[in-house]
This record gives C-alpha cells, sequence and structure tokens, in this order.
C-alpha cells in the first residue's frame, strides 16, 4: 500500500487550490503536520476544517483520526526490527534462494517506477559537478552504500568526503561545508537519531544540499532533505534487503562517470599512476632483495 506521502504526490495534479495547500503543508513537514490538531492545521494553512476532512477523504482516509492513525501507522512501520518482521514474513518456497532472487527481481522493478528519471538524472548532474564538494555518510548498515559510492566518485573525481562515523570528526566535515555542496546521507528503517541531527545542523548552519537515499517510510533526515529517494527494501523476510540501493548507486556511479567521460578518462588514468598496488608475491621478495643489497652496498 503506498504511503500518504506517496498518494499525495501521485494526486497532486487532482487537487484543488485549497487541496494542494493542505498538501504542501503535511509534505513541508511530513509526518508530524499531519497528527496535529484539525484546527491547527487548518488556522496554518488557511482552509476550513470542513475542507480539511474532505481532502482526507480524497485521498484515502475515513476522517482526519483514521488519516492520523495511518500517519501514526507508518512511523511504527519505520522501526520495525528483524524481531517484528518475522512474524509477518511470507512463506517461502522450498527453493529459497531463487524464490529469495524472484522476489529481488520484483523490488528492483518496483525501484525502477518509483524513481523517476528526471530526479535521478538531476542527482546525477549534483554528483558530477566539479565546483561541488560531496559529503557522504550512511547509519549502522548502511554507511557501506555511502563507502561504496564514495570509493568510485574518487575515481571519477576530486572533492569527495566519507563522513567517519565517529561523531567527533563531524565538525571539522561540517566547517567544510558550502552552501552548494551536496551532502548525501543514507538511512533506512530504524533510522539512526544522529544522522537526522547532523542534517538538521547541516541544514540550518551550512544550507547544504542534503540528497536522502531512505525507504517508502522516510527517515526524519527527510525534514531537511532538498532530495528524497525512497526506495522499496521488504522482501518479505526478517532482514530488509539493500539491493535496490545497491542497484541505484551503481546506476548513480555509471551515469556520473559519464557526465565528463574526457574528465573521468583522465582522472582514472591519473590515479592508476600513483595506486600503490601489491605486487605479486614473487616480484615482492625480489624487489625486496635488490633494494635490501643496494642498502647492504
Amino acid at each position: 500500500m503506498l504511503t500518504i506521502r506517496a498518494r499525495l504526490r501521485k494526486m497532486t495534479e487532482q487537487l484543488t487550490a485549497s487541496e494542494r495547500k493542505i498538501a504542501q503543508a503535511i509534505l513541508a513537514d511530513y509526518p508530524f503536520s499531519g497528527l496535529l490538531p484539525i484546527q491547527e492545521l487548518a488556522d496554518r494553512t488557511g482552509v476550513s476544517s470542513a475542507s480539511i476532512t474532505r481532502f482526507v477523504g480524497k485521498i484515502g482516509g475515513g476522517g482526519y483520526q483514521d488519516f492520523q492513525r495511518q500517519l501514526i501507522g507508518e512511523l511504527k512501520e519505520g522501526n520495525q526490527s528483524p524481531l517484528d518482521l518475522k512474524v509477518r514474513q511470507a512463506p517461502a518456497e522450498a527453493e529459497f534462494l531463487a524464490d529469495y532472487a524472484n522476489r529481488l527481481s520484483t523490488i528492483l522493478r518496483e525501484m525502477a517506477e518509483t524513481v523517476s528519471q528526471e530526479q535521478f538524472d538531476h542527482i546525477c548532474r549534483l554528483l558530477a559537478d566539479p565546483g561541488r564538494s560531496i559529503f557522504l555518510l550512511g547509519g549502522r548498515v548502511s554507511d557501506t552504500l555511502a563507502g561504496f559510492l564514495s570509493i568510485h566518485l574518487r575515481q571519477v573525481r576530486g572533492q569527495i568526503y566519507h563522513i567517519p562515523d565517529n561523531t567527533e570528526f563531524w565538525p571539522e566535515h561540517i566547517l567544510r561545508m558550502r552552501k552548494k555542496d551536496v551532502v548525501v546521507l543514507f538511512d533506512f528503517r530504524r533510522y539512526q537519531p544522529n544522522l537526522a541531527v547532523l542534517a538538521e545542523m547541516i541544514s540550518r548552519k551550512r544550507q547544504a544540499t542534503i540528497v536522502l537515499i531512505t525507504d517508502k517510510w522516510m527517515s526524519p533526515i527527510a525534514r531537511y532533505s532538498t532530495e528524497i529517494v525512497a526506495l522499496p527494501i521488504d522482501a518479505g523476510t526478517p532482514w530488509d534487503t539493500v539491493a535496490a540501493a545497491n542497484a541505484f548507486v551503481e546506476a548513480l556511479i555509471v551515469k556520473v562517470s559519464e557526465v565528463d567521460w574526457a574528465s573521468t578518462q583522465e582522472r582514472i588514468r591519473a590515479w592508476d599512476e600513483v595506486r600503490l598496488d601489491s605486487p605479486s608475491p614473487g616480484e615482492n621478495s625480489n624487489s625486496t632483495m635488490e633494494i635490501e643489497g643496494t642498502n647492504e652496498t
């Protein structure tokens, strides 16, 4: 089932001017603005309580209280642990590996349908812009995605910074950020609170562009993000999948490298010239003997 956020975005063209005001107010501080008392939301938007009631009915709510229950349900869903998910695990076929591969195939198709080409192209342009520094960080598990993306982007262009998970090093990176820079944050359900604190600080003090890669239940970082990529993660098992996130990151790497392929080629050649590759075992021993012999004479 689509989240309320997804429904609002999908129905934008079907909404009246007053309904768009309500939708914009809810999306601006999602989902928290939707949890306000109906009169307070009416005061904020300049729209009557009756209009809000009709609006929530139009987007699939059975009244304002039901609308709020749906939002609360989304918040709870975003905090599900493997223990919670095990209870509703989808039955697997006898050949689990093949069955799981089919589930991932469905998830990848859903990802391709969920993320628009326009948004993907825009993020690629941001990451490829040599005038912008790029900062990356993820949560306890998702930081592996940030690391994977940063390793490849470093070979494509300069000014790529993978922020350490130790918060003592965060001030150095925050102070380095400029308004035109880009911060890519990965955060999936069982969201990491300190990442939201970091995003709020970046938004308030540095005004850098924040690109959030999350799931459909939305990390709290969404409140401070310029771009939000909501990816499918539920494979019907106790463990969420990062297959869609991996595919999305790999697609970014390919397209960013092709934005200015001549520059990418030059960067890779220069990178390879100074890379300290480990020699083969035979080469290592011979080189060591020659160096030691030279030192002795």
